[in-house]
């Protein structure tokens, strides 16, 4: 290696990895902060908060990486130009091409980390760090309540209260439990005035403590008729006080807060498992969008309509077809017609949204499928984008490298945010989505290394006003002194 390009990468090096630091830590930190609310004050152990730290960190880096390229580059080159080593290279016979040769290719090196980080460690620590705070309200079901809403965090149970107090927040008011254990629906019913829940560190159990309340449950399998129900075997009975366990044990794997539970998100995938999952996906939404669209077709009647030839058609009829009744006759079937309609409406509504569900489900796999690869081009992208504009402008230190880097990088996430939000929602393609930041960048990437290697500015001002200038000299005569 000669030299200069050690100089070159030396000049990169320094800034990068304390840049890239900073922004981890900051990163990382906010994520934290956001985290604080749901496990501060609940019992928390200080290995809990590390786990979480740590996969925390691991799923921030591919995000810190791309930050880390852009601001040192900026840094690195603006260093260059404003010490005059630029103008002295130069003079030397040396391009810019030639003096960020060095820096170019340990950025592309950067990407391929990038994208090996992204498909290996990324969904490797998601999938640990939600399925650690998953299993640490599992251990400490209190932080998991929410009031005014159905709880379906604890197993085999709806819960639904009016308001958590105490000073550890496991005191409940106005309960309302639906025992779902027997998979009979909502048969067995417990209400009551206040609640408890109690655990202990380690157990496989929880306690559910109520008072002052009221028992009901039915004891027949099942009962599809009004009159079948009213007749059906229950019991019911008042308490002032009603304990019970709850056991989580296999959920928690005895207690093991890194057991894994939740795999339902497309980030826990590696890229080779969401090209297998994608194509099933699609199959199993396309089979159920024509399964409905049958159904809909068949209770409409439509395959009984037949069509006759002219010369089969009784021309005593009219053309009208409701013509050839009587007006009670004609009520009745508009009546009957209104109401398969309301019916075909309501099923297409309820169709509607749940297709909607399905569709941005399959949406957000194949999002995260061509973002994997966009994400990790990101490094390339920023690099020719910080390289140019650090020459361009020649300002080094954390001021103005700083202010570029961060409009730059707002503007690349901005529009990648925003291209994911469309194409989770259907309103673009999954490809279009992931790329449209890229797509926006690369011109951006392009016009500065051209305008650097011409050593030009970002704008040239003259360029837009000798046209302006030359219009009102030609058409406005100058004074005559």
């Amino acid at each position: 290696m000669k030299i200069l390009d050690r100089y070159i990468l030396k000049s990169f090096l320094v800034p990068f990895i304390a840049t890239f630091l900073i922004v981890l830590f900051v990163l990382v930190m906010q994520l934290l902060w956001q985290a604080f609310e749901n496990i501060a004050g609940k019992g928390v152990s200080i290995g809990f908060i590390l786990k979480f730290l740590y996969y925390t960190t691991l799923m921030i880096i591919p995000q810190a990486l791309p930050i880390g390229v852009l601001l040192s580059s900026i840094m690195a080159m603006g260093n260059l130009g404003e010490n005059y080593e630029f103008a002295a290279a130069k003079s030397a016979g040396v391009s810019l091409q030639r003096l960020v040769r060095p820096i170019a290719i340990l950025a592309i090196l950067l990407s391929i980390a990038n994208f090996f980080f992204l498909n290996n460690v990324f969904p490797y620590a998601k999938l640990k760090q939600a399925n650690l705070y998953l299993n640490i309200k599992m251990k400490k079901p209190a932080m998991s309540l929410i009031p005014g809403s159905f709880n379906a965090d604890i197993p085999g149970y709806q819960i639904k209260f009016d308001e958590k107090y105490g000073a550890e927040e496991n005191l409940l008011k106005n309960v309302l439990i639906y025992d779902l254990r027997g998979g009979r629906g909502n048969q067995k019913v417990i209400t009551a005035e206040k609640g408890k829940v109690l655990s202990k560190e380690g157990s496989r159990y929880i306690t559910l403590v109520l008072n002052n309340g009221n028992f009901y449950e039915e004891h027949v399998k099942s009962a599809r008729t009004p009159a079948k129900r009213s007749k059906m075997a229950a019991s019911s009975a008042t308490f002032k006080e009603y304990e019970f366990n709850i056991d989580v044990g296999d959920i928690l794997d005895d207690g093991k807060l890194d057991s894994i539970n939740n795999t339902g998100s497309p980030m826990m995938f590696r890229l080779e498992e969401l090209k297998d999952t994608v194509p099933k996906l699609k199959y199993t939404y396309d089979e159920d969008m024509q399964l409905r669209a049958n159904n809909i077709f068949a209770s409409t009647d439509a395959k009984e309509l037949i069509q006759i030839p002219d010369s089969l058609q009784n021309n005593k009829l009219a053309k009208q077809t409701l013509d050839n009744f009587e007006l009670t006759e004609k009520i009745v079937i508009l009546n009957a017609a209104v109401a398969k309609t309301n019916r075909l409406l309501s099923t297409i509504t309820n169709n509607t949204e749940i297709l909607k569900f399905k569709r941005k489900v399959l949406n957000l796999y194949e999002t995260e499928y061509y973002n994997r690869v966009a994400l990790s081009l990101s490094c390339v992208i920023l690099f020719f984008i910080g390289a140019p504009l650090g020459s361009i402008v020649r300002k080094g230190g954390f001021g103005m490298p700083m202010i570029l880097a961060i409009a730059v990088y707002v503007t690349y996430h901005f529009s990648n945010t925003f291209g994911k939000g469309l194409a989770e929602n259907s309103s673009i393609t999954a490809f279009l989505g992931s790329w449209i930041s890229a797509i926006i960048m690369i011109p951006i990437a392009i016009l500065l290394t051209n305008r650097a290697t011409k050593d030009k500015g970002i704008f040239n001002i003259d360029t837009f006003l000798q046209p302006i200038t030359g219009f009102f000299k030609k058409y406005i005569p100058s004074k005559k002194q």
